[in-house]
């Protein structure tokens, strides 16, 4: 009974290690085109709460944003309707690593708790951008789903410095 805990364990450890070898890529260590939002998001577009990556050619308005070591956005208050395509285009007049990640509250809480715990976790989903010092990015979003949203820099530290912004979204 021991031996099989122990080998129950091990092969616990070893693929919970592997899935952490999968996620743990440096923002500063990845690929140029995970940094380049106006390329194609490699990662699957899903039905989150707050709404669906857009495809660009629907898009119906463009909302430009900047970023910077101030460790705000401006604006910090968007408003939308729903149903509504937007391609963000994200200015970073920093001299830091910033990103957008648009979220529940609830889900950039829990996202931003991860990041303190692994600061050089990778992570590329269509309702993100990561964007380089100095340089633009953007993401294209589809707010399907009214109410009130979020959107933060969930780099390490930069969430609790207070790098958050908020979105309403209105029924039809």
């Amino acid at each position: 009974m021991s031996i099989f805990k122990h080998r129950s364990h091990t092969f616990l450890v070893s693929a919970l290690l592997s899935s952490v070898a999968a996620l743990s890529w440096a923002h500063e260590e990845r690929p140029k085109s995970a940094h380049n939002a106006h390329n194609a998001h490699s990662a699957v577009k899903e039905q989150k709460a707050w709404g669906i990556g857009g495809d660009v050619k629907a898009a119906t308005r463009t909302v430009t944003l900047t970023m910077d070591d101030s460790m705000r956005f401006t604006p910090s208050k968007l408003s939308f309707k729903q149903g509504e395509t937007v391609r963000f285009v994200i200015q970073n007049k920093g001299q830091l690593l910033h990103e957008m990640v648009i979220g529940t509250r609830e889900e950039l809480d829990a996202h931003a708790a991860m990041m303190l715990k692994f600061p050089n976790m990778a992570h590329d989903e269509p309702y993100m951008a990561h964007v380089n010092a100095g340089q633009s990015g953007g993401l294209v979003w589809t707010f399907n789903r009214p109410g009130d949203f979020e959107f933060a820099c969930l780099i390490a530290g930069h969430y609790q410095a207070g790098m958050v912004g908020t979105i309403s979204v209105s029924p039809r």
